[in-house]
């Protein structure tokens, strides 16, 4: 099975509380706290969809988003 590709973060920035650990978590320095401390993708060409940022917020505010190797979409949930 292909790795998956990174299709996009969504990051609901009404649930981000702007706690950082997002982006302490990331080993790939993709995520940083913008002008009004909240979680912004500013390398995400850099993201390795590891989905610690994913699991780790505690206000479920990112959705990593994948492409299979055949361009379908999916969510890549807990236990898959």
């Amino acid at each position: 099975m292909a790795k998956p590709k990174l299709k996009e973060h969504r990051i609901n920035r009404e649930w981000c509380k702007g706690c950082g650990i997002c982006v302490a978590f990331c080993p790939k320095n993709v995520l940083e706290l913008d002008e009004k401390d909240k979680a912004v993708a500013v390398r995400p060409e850099d993201c390795i969809a590891c989905r610690l940022c994913e699991l780790r917020c505690p206000d479920l505010a990112i959705e990593i988003i994948v492409e299979d190797e055949h361009g379908i979409e999916n969510k890549i949930r807990s236990g898959q």
